[in-house]
């Protein structure tokens, strides 16, 4: 057993040397069972979770580490899903939420808001970057792109520009899963669920290690800028609405632009007349060292989406937050309000749960801890450049990624969908570490993660890495 690592006794034992207590009254075995039978687990085939070891259910989570039903621990290398900054097990939140829900869980947010919901709108106003101050809550990241699609539609034909509706994504985004996110978001499934919102074009993204412009270093990140502009162009600035873009896209293999393309694309965005979306949804909260992503690149954008960490995944919250500038039609145009409604948007006891994350971040630091423990963390992987299927090491913050690679000189990808990739996720799971292996490997714990638990992550990882190339060596070239 390698240094670290978790032997499968302990990992059956749990924390207390106990298995868990089986919640709900159900027994372990009865309760998967009751997955398989009622749960759909979302996006993952059926091949994926009936198999012996395909289907986990977590029972409870403290700090960076989680256990299942058998009391099996594990290390969240992911944060949930890029959610849980603040860690698992914060009774002070659950608390908050609580005392709540027994005060006033629920008021319409179509004609009336909460005093939560004020206090969060009023900190989101004062910690976002510039001059974003009206917020528009919703529950979640693809509500928070659907909400900021359509300010960004109703704001420029209230200005007078009614064929303004196309938008601009970026190849290898995500957005989310809702149409109009679907629609933006790069890896969509044409065959289910085509034809698509009308009116969307993709770019290529910022990408100094496969750059689509034969270029390499900032050059490849001020061509995918360029690109952005001759887009507009070609669609004709008459007819665009808004740039969608997360400062540093995860889904697109966790390449970090310099910050002379972000300021082309803000530049270019406003010779246009264009609106700009900058989506921190997973960027947002201390996840790459800043409390918001673009806060490294100097720029603000009209338009700024955010979910996930507002809460640490202790509710569903989420929101679009705008600049003045964005919101003064409806003061000017005052009998006209923006077409949408989410029914849960504002909820109460959600936006207790963000204020009291929030004080969390503040109380401990959480942003700083992000920015130091992520340059830990990129060292540790660092050292794992000398495996043959590692081609790149990447990322800031606790936001960070191996690129799988079957040949390190042309950097031919080894895909998420490959047997070495699937055969690597099995490896570290088994070893008490979940994360997501693709086209490359994530690395995005709680923001509380521990210089220790970093260093398991690793061992695990380098473990895991050289039994899978031995097994597959056929797959590597080289």
């Amino acid at each position: 057993m390698v240094s670290g690592t978790l032997s499968g006794t302990e990992r059956e034992q749990g924390q207390n040397g106990h298995a868990a207590a089986a919640p709900n009254g159900l027994e372990p075995a009865a309760l998967e069972q009751a997955a398989l039978d009622h749960v759909w687990i979302h996006t993952a085939p059926w091949e994926d979770v009936s198999g012996p070891s395909g289907l986990l259910i977590f029972d409870r989570g403290q700090g960076s580490t989680l256990w299942d039903i058998h009391g099996r621990e594990y290390l969240d290398g992911l944060s949930g899903l890029w959610v849980v900054n603040a860690g698992h097990g914060r009774a002070e939140i659950a608390e908050a939420m609580g005392r709540q829900a027994a005060k006033l869980a629920y008021a319409s947010s179509a004609s009336f808001t909460t005093g939560p919901a004020v206090q969060l709108a009023d900190l989101l106003a004062d910690i976002t970057p510039g001059d974003l101050e009206r917020v528009f809550f919703c529950s979640g990241g693809s509500e928070a792109v659907e909400t900021a699609l359509k300010i960004a539609k109703q704001v420029q034909a209230m200005r007078g520009f009614p064929r303004r509706y196309k938008v601009i994504a970026r190849r290898g985004s995500y957005h989310g899963m809702t149409m109009g996110a679907m629609s933006l978001t790069a890896s969509r499934n044409e065959t289910h669920f085509g034809p698509f919102m009308y009116g969307v074009s993709h770019v290529p993204h910022p990408n100094r290690y496969r750059s689509d412009f034969g270029v390499e270093g900032e050059q490849a990140d001020i061509m995918a800028a360029r690109y952005v502009e001759q887009e507009i162009e070609n669609q004709g600035p008459d007819t665009v609405a808004a740039v969608i873009a997360e400062p540093i896209s995860t889904a697109a293999g966790v390449h970090v632009p310099s910050p002379i393309y972000w300021r082309m694309l803000r530049e270019i965005c406003d010779r246009h007349g264009v609106l700009l979306i900058a989506d921190e949804v997973i960027n947002g909260f201390g996840r790459t060292g800043k409390m918001f992503a673009t806060e490294h690149y100097g720029i603000v954008p009209d338009i700024m989406t955010m979910a996930k960490g507002l809460s640490s995944g202790y509710a569903p919250v989420a929101a679009a937050i705008v600049r003045g500038a964005v919101f003064e039609g409806f003061k000017e145009q005052k009998t006209v309000g923006i077409g949408h409604l989410l029914t849960f948007g504002g909820h109460s006891v959600a936006c207790a749960a963000g204020l009291r994350n929030l004080q969390v971040f503040a109380d401990e630091g959480l942003v700083a801890q992000g920015a130091e423990k992520g340059e830990y963390l990129k060292a540790r992987l660092e050292e794992l450049r000398g495996h043959p299927t590692v081609g790149d090491v990447r990322g800031i913050g606790l936001m960070c990624a191996i690129d799988l690679v079957r040949n390190k000189e042309t950097r031919a990808k080894m895909g998420k969908d490959s047997t070495f990739a699937k055969r690597l996720n099995a490896l570290v799971q088994e070893r008490g570490l979940v994360t997501r292996v693709w086209d490359v490997m994530q690395f995005a714990p709680p923001l509380v993660v521990t210089k220790d638990e970093i260093d398991r992550m690793v061992t695990v990882t380098d473990e895991a890495l050289t039994i899978a190339e031995r097994e597959h060596a056929a797959e590597i070239e080289g």
